[in-house]
This record gives structure tokens, sequence and C-alpha cells, in this order.
């Protein structure tokens, strides 16, 4: 009986048609469900005490549909946002006229480039105010399940492109300043919408040689965990509190996560005090089921959606939940408080959303179509384009450019009439795409252009004859590639990270005309880019990732110097052979004698670009004012900070790192000043350095100056052993700025070592 009926129940949800509870006038209006004045978990829980068995089971997936009988309306929980409203299974996009489009921002991984964290607290404000809107034209959710954290440490992962790069201090800082803007003020009565941070944890393999999520087993180390996989995750819930988490598709060391309590429940509730009331966790779509297959982690599909109840996954992406839990309830597997605790955490979080209340008594609810695409988020979506674009080579004076009548440009490649392909993946309808060519177009110059190859693929011949003939007729020569969606994404490893072959080709035979050039390379995943480094027919070479709606005027006025670059990779880019070194399934991050290590802070190779690279139209110097005593005592500092009753992690350094950036080149430029710390302390082998803080500076006037005050904590400092543990530890420490230490102090800690803060192992 159970199980026609949710499947009757799943199938007649409509999204658009979604309406809000009716407590003016509806069953629930004299309940507590209905009292603004109760708290949110306990109107929750007076809610799902007037549930039936039947109606708890009906509305434990993502498509829940309510209970008509106490004017309770269906519900679709997965909405998705990741840089923008984007279609999803609860997000309706309406045909024309309002509703139509929203914002569509550059992917994560470019916007990470900028390396401004206010950039993307603003970013995320709009796309929360959108959001919102749409929720109340009964067009979505108030839940939205982004952003993506896992850190980005392969080069070939498909959807590294969704996340803000591969340092897990920066991921962290990023994810800080987006759940603020998405949120809202944590002390606020209402959350402007939920976020969730996904995917809890240790994911980010999709198909790599047969290795496929739905059943991949990461490997991982308490050392590696605490250090890497972790930390952008306990910002979410220990720094940010965020409304959602979404356990991933992977095992990790043999129990997947969906299904394990350690996770869901000693790590993320009791060691980071993610509190039962207004937050939940979601699994990945049909990760529940995947705990019985591929996983086999259970015998029964009954077993595998007890076990993730019971473990702390509250909601179920999918519909295994709705049909098994009825008979894992009669096989005695799962109490109903069980059940009952899954369903207040998620429908309390919609109460603090909002979802309950008049319209006139919260903020958010008079958002309408008017707030969607405002001139100001308009502005906002080119800046964040034009902030993330880096420039890896400039030589012979080419750039910025100078344009006049007279001036003729070849623009050639697959990327150089680029529309929806700026948007990546996770998108939206935008309200607009401007390419690479009509950008070009906008200016009183010559523009010939021509598709000239592919992403992949070899070259045809009436292809490559009319990319020479646009460049032999023009006087500057702009290659548009790199990959896109076709070759990286969701369910989508590369294999190599060359340049693909038909690209490289024509990039070397453009060049061999001898006219100045210009390479544009886009998508999320680095390519190798040696061969365009070492070419000296090629003047530059700029990274635009997958820049968004505005993303062509963003890179061509950047070209110009319009805007002068100062974005920064916020990943490395490494050589071809690197995939050859290590394969994606090994987890580990230092260097061993099967890998050559991972990440700027432990590859032992050669990069073609380190993290933290960018190049200026300007030459900044760096001078390091901080007056840092010779030495630190370890128990001092630990003293000071159990007075202040802080965790001992974020204690804040008692000397804060002031820089000046001095620019004396002839254009305003911004510059993000980056801080990185090395030196020999703590275990061995030791990371070459760590980034321990950043401040993007604005306008740096030309031969003049700004500063920059970075403050970092005793966590910055700290390394983390085998067990896990973070330790305070007495040795050199070394502060420098920019990737090519543009100056640096030190300072030394002395006494013993202090534990910072342990790691509770299984």
């Amino acid at each position: 009986m159970w199980l026609s009926s949710v499947i009757v129940a799943v199938l007649s949800i409509n999204p658009a048609n979604a309406l809000f509870p009716d407590c003016i006038n509806g069953p629930l209006k004299n309940t507590t469900v209905c009292s603004t004045s109760s708290k949110p978990i306990d109107r929750a829980a007076a809610l799902v005490r007037l549930f039936t068995l039947e109606e708890k089971f009906n509305n434990t997936g993502h498509a829940s549909p309510g209970v008509p009988r106490l004017g309770l309306p269906p519900y679709t929980w997965w909405n998705e946002a990741l840089h923008g409203v984007a279609r999803s299974r609860g997000v309706t996009f309406a045909s024309s006229g309002n509703f139509s489009y929203a914002t569509s921002f550059p992917q994560p991984v470019l916007m990470a480039a900028a390396f401004n964290d206010e950039l993307i607290r603003s970013v995320a404000k709009v796309i929360g105010q959108e959001a919102r809107a749409w929720n109340n034209a009964n067009r979505s959710g108030l839940d939205f399940w982004t952003p993506d954290i896992n850190p980005f440490k392969d080069p070939r992962w498909g959807r590294g492109q969704e996340t803000p790069g591969e340092d897990p201090f920066h991921v962290s800082s990023y994810v800080r300043a987006l759940i603020a803007g998405l949120e809202g003020r944590a002390d606020s009565t209402y959350k402007r919408v939920i976020a969730t941070c996904k995917h809890f944890v240790g994911y980010d393999i999709e198909d790599w040689e047969g290795n496929e999520r739905y059943g991949f087993d990461a490997r991982i180390s308490n050392q590696d965990m605490v250090e890497y996989y972790i930390p952008p995750f306990e910002a979410c819930a220990r720094d940010s509190n965020v409304g959602a988490f979404m356990c991933s598709y992977n095992a990790v060391n043999g129990v997947p996560t969906c299904a394990d309590p350690w996770l869901l429940q000693t790590i993320l509730r009791d060691t980071w005090g993610w509190t039962d009331e207004e937050q939940w966790v979601v699994s990945d779509c049909d990760a529940v089921e995947n705990i019985f297959n591929p996983h086999n982690y259970t015998s029964t599909p009954e077993q595998a959606v007890a076990v993730s109840l019971n473990a702390g996954t509250d909601i179920n992406c999918g519909t295994f939940y709705q049909r098994y839990l009825p008979s894992a309830y009669q096989q005695g597997l799962f109490n109903e408080s069980t059940l009952d605790r899954a369903l207040i955490r998620g429908y309390s979080s919609l109460i603090r959303a909002g979802y309950f209340d008049p319209p006139t008594e919260q903020p958010y609810r008079q958002l309408t179509f008017a707030d969607v695409s405002t001139s100001e988020a308009q502005k906002l979506a080119y800046e964040a384009a034009v902030q993330g674009i880096v420039l890896l080579k400039s030589n012979g004076g080419l750039l910025p450019l100078q344009l006049d009548s007279n001036t003729s440009i070849a623009l050639i490649g697959p990327w150089a009439n680029a529309t929806q392909q700026m948007q990546g993946n996770y998108y939206g309808i935008a309200p607009y795409l401007h390419s690479p060519l009509l950008a070009a177009q906008q200016h009183n110059i010559t523009v010939n252009y021509a598709f000239g190859v592919g992403i992949s693929g070899s070259i045809s011949e009436s292809n490559r004859s009319a990319a020479l003939k646009a460049a032999g007729k023009s006087s500057i020569v702009i290659f548009a590639g790199g990959i896109d969606g076709t070759v990286e994404g969701e369910a989508r490893d590369r294999t190599s990270i060359a340049w693909p072959e038909g690209q490289a080709g024509m990039i070397a035979e453009l060049a061999a005309l001898g006219k100045p050039m210009i390479v544009l390379q886009f998508g999320g995943g680095q390519v190798d880019s040696s061969a365009i480094a070492a070419n000296f027919n090629i003047s530059a070479l700029l990274w635009g990732g997958y820049p968004g709606q505005d993303g062509g005027t963003a890179m061509f006025d950047v070209l110009i110097g319009k805007v002068p670059p100062a974005g920064r990779l916020p990943v490395t880019q490494y050589p071809t052979s690197y995939t050859d070194e290590v394969p994606m399934t090994d987890m580990s991050l230092r260097p061993s004698e099967t890998s050559p290590g991972r990440t700027y802070k432990w590859y032992t190779g050669e990069p073609v670009y380190p993290f933290g690279f960018g190049m200026h139209y300007t030459k900044f110097a760096a001078s390091i004012q901080s007056k840092f005593q010779p030495s630190y005592n370890i128990q001092d500092l630990v003293d000071a900070c159990n007075v202040q009753g802080q965790r001992l992690t974020k204690c804040p350094f008692p000397t804060e790192l002031k820089v000046l950036m001095l620019n004396s080149g002839p254009i305003t430029s911004d510059y993000s000043a980056l801080a990185f710390l090395s030196g020999e302390f703590g275990p061995e082998p030791r990371p070459q350095k760590a980034l321990i803080g950043y401040q993007r500076l604005s306008k740096v006037p030309a031969t003049g100056q700004s500063t920059a005050n970075i403050s970092f904590t005793l966590g910055e400092l700290a390394r983390v052993d085998e067990r896990g543990d973070r330790i305070l530890y007495p040795g050199n420490y070394t502060i420098s700025i920019d990737v090519t230490r543009l100056d640096k102090a030190s300072f030394e800690l002395v006494g013993e070592e202090s534990l910072l803060e342990a790691w509770v192992p299984k």
C-alpha cells in the first residue's frame, strides 16, 4: 500500500505549481506550526506529529508530495544555483518574459581566481536574491544545492570547474563568503535561501578508466583528511553554520559517506557543533541506492535505506527512501523517532526561511522579477569575469592592445564565438551571452572570424584554409580555444591534460606566420601550455575559465587594457606527463615512489604555471611593514588564546601581516597579495609552501602604493600529524609574498610543541 501511494505522489508533483502553506485560512492555521513566536524546531516537530506514518514515508525524497489534507503543498528539494539560478528539478524557467532568464555568473573556478572574498559575497547575495524571487513566483524551492567545495586536486576531474580551486585554505575562505551572501546574516530571523555544501567528503572522480563515482572507495589517511579534504566542509559547518550538507557517492575507507555515522554524526554534528535544528543532510542523487548497488555495502535495499537514515542522511535525492523505508520499518531496521528526526530537520529549515509565514512579516517574500538581472547584477557578472581572468604570458609589449581604425584582427578557434559554452555546467538561461567575437566587433576595427577547429578532433581542410586566410589578412592573430563541456564535466573525467591535438596543430601553424599572436585558453581544467609558453612567435596567453554571460566582453576589455589583468591561477597547471605519474584513484597528497605529489604544496615536478601565478600590465614590488619578533614562545601563544576563550586554531597570531604594495609602472591596476608560509617545522615531508592569507587591492595607482592587511591564525601555522591532530611545532617560519617571493619575513617558534586540536578518528 505504501509503495503504490508513494509512486503516485512522486509522479504528481509539478515544481512550477508549488504553493506556500496557508497559515491564515488553511487547516494548519491554529496549530503550533503556524505560530511565528515558536522556535522553528518546535514548529516543525508539531507539523511532523500531524503526519501519518505513510505520509512520513512519502515526504523523505527530493520530490516531497506534501500532505494535502493538512494544506501542506508539494515541495521539491532539488534546486540548483551554482553560479546563478540554474535549471533543475525544482527550478522552472518561463519560455519568455518574466522569469525566462537569470544572471549567469562565471563558473566558481574563475571567480575564485579573483582572490576576492568580498566579490564572492556580493555575487552570492545576488544569486540568493534572484533565487528568492524565483521562489516567490512558485518557480523554485527555498533550498539550493550549492556550493561544490571538494578541493580540485587532480586536473583530470571533470567537475573541478564547479569548485574554487585546489587550495583548502582558499576554498574555505571562499565558502565562508559565499554562504554569508546566499543565506544572509547568521543572526537574522529569516534566511535568504538555504545553501548546501557538497559533496561530503573525498569526492573528486567521475569515470576515470572504469572507476565510477557511484562505487568508488576513496582511501584517505587521517592526515590527508584533516589537512586537505575536510577543511572546506568544516568552514561550512563550524564557521558558517550552513543550512544543509550533501553526502557524496563515494565511500571513504570502506564506508559509503551517506551511510557513515562517523562522518554525519561524530564529525559533522558532534565535533563541529552543527546542530539538529534547521539543518539537514541530503544524499547525492541515487547515492542511497548506490549503497546497495554498486557499493554492495548492504545485502538488501531495506538495509541501505535504514543504514542511511540511521547515519543521518535526512533526505534522499531519488525514490529509494520512499520505496523501501516502509518495508525496512516493518523489519525493525530503524525507529520511527529517527524518521521524525529527519523530517523535522528538513521542515524546520523551511520554517527558518519563512515558508509558513505571512509574506508581510518577512523581508524576502517581497522580491519579484524586477529584482532579477538588475543593472547592478549585470555589472557584477562582468566584474566577476574580468577580475578572474589570468594573464599567463606577455612578451614583446603587445598587450595591452592598442586599437585604431586601421587595426585588423583574426579571431579564430572553437571559443571565438562562444555563447552558452561560456556558462560551463549547472547553468540557467542567461539574459544575454556576449561572445569574444561580439565584443571585438563593438570596436572600430576589422574582425576576420574563422571557426578553425573544434574542441576535439582533426582540422578539416576547408576550416584550415579559412583560418589561414583570416590570419593572412589581419595584423593581429587571436586564437580562442581550450576545453569545454564536451570533454570535462559531471560523469566525464579527462585522460589527457594536453591541448587537444587539432587545436595545438592550428596554434602552431598560425604562430608560424610570424604575426603578433595571442592565445586565449578557456575551460575549467588546465591544459599543458608548455609549447605556447616556449613559442617566441606567441606574444601572450590568457586563461578565462568559463566566464559567464559577459565573458567575451570581459576578455576583450582585459586585452585592450580597459581593465588590467590581476587574476591568479587557483590551480596548478601541470605538464602532460603528470597524468602518467599518478592515478586519479590515489587520494594521497604527499610525494612517494608512486606519486610526484599533488597540488602546489607537494608536487615535486616543475609546473607549467604554478598555483597563484598571474601577470600584470604594470610592475609591482612588495615591502613587508610588520615588525615580527625574532621568536615567539608557543606556550605564551596558546595561553593568550585560552584567555580569549577561542578555539586554539582560530586564535589570531599576535603580529598582523602588513604589506606595502608599490606599483612602479604607468598603469593603475588591481593586485591580489598572496601570503605563503614555508619553513622547517613539523613532520617530514614538509610542504613546499602553504597559502595562509590573501587580499585583493583595488586600483593601486600608477607609480603609487596601497597596503594589504592580512591576519592569520595559529591554525594556519599548525601542521597535521599522522593521527590527524593539528599541532603547533617549534621551528623556523617564513612568510613570503606572491609566487615570486617579492618580499619575505621570518620568525621562530620556540618551546614545546602544542596540540591545538585533536582529531576524532574512527
